[in-house]
């Protein structure tokens, strides 16, 4: 029997996460099995005395999550979230191919539809200017400051992870570096001696595995499923590390559902390896609450949490950061020591961040972030609806920076042939190609459209001539 919430009217916390909070736990507690039904919207909403609106918010964040399920004319289903993962027999492992170069193109488009690219058009500029000379009259600062990062700053990403994306960690947890690849390169020497064998979601991202490929390591690509990385391949491969991106995957853009990400955990435990979380878009998600993050889902987990500021601020900071296990902390430590290592991020910029989020100022932004590009990706989903119909489809939507677009059959030509055929109208999209690891030569017309970095009023006429160079 279903117990009816009991919400709080005097909490500052909404009706739908009070809603959303109640279930999560009693679903992941077991008090409400998989395959109960929920009660219907309407009829949760009289039972707890509230509009229904608070109620479908809380069912739609729970759906987003995979802790329920929703099917026509059956209402509201929940899902299996037990530990269901096991190892397997082994299998051939894949070997780790060459894969094409994707090169820089700093050339100018009248439709830039790049995936890195940001909007500077809400930048608060004053408030960081005046923060940023606030730092410059600290002689202090001047000085070498602490390898880890800024004690301060340090602290002030642990409240927001804490309160924001969910996790589990104390400024002590937490390394900042200048870019993606010191943070890779320190990662791989700490691992070094519990890791051979990487795991990754092919397609992925590639820059940390390229980075520990280099260290040495050998690179297991595992393939996609409907709801994220294969785990029965992962138990297949041998590999005792990870590197995933739950969220919402890149590129593919799905998010994984709370029973997989606890697959995971228990496939790291099995295993004695590590999951590494990259949660580069995770503050963006734009049609439900953002999903937490998969590094608080226990306490002491084996995760190895990476994000930056590159996305929620801008690039030009040289902000990134991870947040280790405390078991990794001496390896860290006693790699600090041995090899001298200094500060890669600005103390300037670190204590200028700092001050960002601590006054508020951070928190803003990215509200304001978060409906601008809410704004674009909804115009992106209905214009490629509007021109391209029944001749494409469109996966990842909801979150992040991009939208995937697959054409379907007969598609008039490869990635490439099409890509360069926008090219030559001004346009620029990214085939998906470069994304795999274990098949270089893929050349589907699959394409990365970003919707970041483009002027809202460009995003409709850009999609329109897309249409016509490929469709004619």
């Amino acid at each position: 029997m279903l117990l009816v919430p009991n919400l709080n009217e005097h909490s500052e916390i909404p009706y739908y996460i009070q809603l959303y909070d109640y279930f999560a736990k009693e679903i992941i507690g077991g008090a409400l099995p998989s395959g109960t039904r929920l009660p219907s919207i309407r009829r949760l909403a009289a039972l707890c005395g509230i509009s229904a609106t608070p109620v479908e918010l809380a069912y739609q964040q729970l759906l987003a999550e995979g802790f329920i399920a929703s099917k026509p004319r059956s209402g509201y289903t929940i899902l299996p979230v037990h530990r269901n993962g096991g190892p397997a027999e082994a299998e051939e492992r894949p070997r780790p191919a060459v894969r094409p170069i994707t090169p820089r193109d700093s050339r100018q488009y009248a439709y830039d539809f790049h995936m890195s690219r940001n909007d500077f058009s809400l930048f608060p500029h004053k408030i960081w200017r005046s923060l940023y000379q606030e730092q410059l009259a600290n002689p202090d600062l001047l000085q070498y400051g602490d390898p880890q990062g800024e004690p301060a700053l340090r602290g002030s990403i642990a409240a927001h992870l804490r309160r924001f994306r969910g996790l589990r960690c104390t400024e002590k947890q937490i390394v900042v570096g200048g870019d993606q690849y010191t943070l890779c390169s320190l990662l791989y020497l700490m691992l070094k001696e519990r890791v051979t064998r990487l795991g990754i979601e092919d397609p992925g991202y590639h820059l940390l595995p390229a980075a520990f490929k280099r260290g040495g390591y050998e690179i297991m690509p595992i393939p996609l499923e409907e709801d994220g990385l294969v785990i029965e391949k992962l138990y297949r491969s041998g590999a005792d590390a990870v590197y995933i991106s739950p969220s919402h995957q890149f590129p593919r853009g799905m998010a994984m559902p709370v029973a997989k990400r606890f697959a995971l955990l228990d496939w790291a435990r099995s295993a004695g390896g590590y999951i590494i979380e990259d949660d580069y878009d995770g503050e963006f998600r734009y049609h439900g609450r953002p999903i937490p993050a998969l590094q608080g889902l226990e306490a002491d987990s084996p995760v190895i949490y990476m994000c930056s500021f590159a996305q929620s601020v801008t690039p030009a900071l040289c902000i990134h950061y991870m947040v280790l296990p405390e078991e990794l902390l001496p390896l860290y430590h006693s790699l600090r020591s041995e090899l001298y290592l200094e500060h890669s991020a600005s103390r300037l910029h670190q204590i200028a961040l700092h001050y960002f989020m601590e006054r508020g100022y951070f928190e803003k932004h990215l509200r304001r972030m978060r409906l601008l590009y809410q704004r674009k990706h909804d115009l992106l989903l209905r214009s490629v609806q509007r021109y391209f119909g029944d001749a494409a489809a469109v996966s990842g939507r909801d979150a992040g920076f991009h939208l995937l677009l697959t054409l379907k059959p007969p598609a008039a030509g490869s990635a490439r042939e099409l890509a360069a055929a926008a090219e030559a109208e001004g346009i620029r999209v990214t085939p998906m190609s470069y994304t795999w690891w274990d098949k270089p030569d893929c050349d589907e017309p699959e394409f990365i459209l970003g919707f970041g970095g483009i002027a809202e009023d460009l995003i409709d006429e850009g999609i329109r001539r897309l249409a016509e160079v490929w469709l004619g």
